[in-house]
């Protein structure tokens, strides 16, 4: 008695498995460790992937640091430069009073020769407090014209001796703040010819 619900099994050629490239037929274990390498090989792309990336963060993250150090310290050296600035003004100030004062001579008043002295005492106290805060004041008479650190404001003939380009006079010192240029020196420049 057969069943009826049976399907006929085909016979032939039409039965039997597909052949592979080779001409056989792959196994399981055969698609199992291609399919393996393969899978390991890709693994291993994305650690390689992976590593680069970790390795780019890591040196982004150095090169922040360095950049955040190196602008937190610029902040700390030169965030009082306005306010230092004034504060040069007043020492400018203060020699200027000074300057106006009559030359020194034996036979002056003895309440202006102690307030020379005095108001000298406080110049050099007051110079001393900016240069334990970074500012530097630089005279510059004789020394050769720089533009970084002059700022021309008249031109004389050169006196004998004395090289074409040269500062002959400063009517104000050079300021910096932590080697940064503060105020330049206002000068007299020896002329060429």
């Amino acid at each position: 008695m057969s069943d009826q619900n049976e399907t006929p099994r085909a016979e032939g050629p039409a039965a039997e498995p597909e052949a592979g490239a080779s001409g056989f037929a792959p196994t399981p274990d055969s698609v199992a460790a291609t399919s393996a390498e393969e899978r390991i090989a890709a693994l291993e792309a994305e650690v390689q992937e992976m590593k680069d990336r970790w390795i780019r963060a890591e040196a982004e993250m150095q090169n922040l640091r360095s950049r955040t150090q190196r602008e937190i310290a610029d902040a700390r050296n030169y965030a009082i430069q306005k306010f230092a600035r004034d504060v040069v003004e007043a020492a400018e100030n203060l020699r200027r009073g000074l300057d106006a004062l009559p030359a020194a001579a034996e036979d002056e008043p003895e309440l202006l020769a102690k307030l020379r002295h005095g108001f000298e005492g406080v110049e050099r106290s007051f110079i001393s407090l900016l240069e334990r805060n970074g500012i530097q004041k630089k005279d510059v008479a004789g020394d050769p014209f720089d533009p970084e650190l002059h700022q021309a404001m008249a031109e004389q003939p050169a006196p004998e001796g004395v090289p074409p380009g040269s500062v002959l006079q400063a009517w104000t010192p050079a300021w910096t703040l932590n080697g940064r240029l503060l105020k330049p020196a206002m000068v007299v420049v020896a002329a060429a010819g």
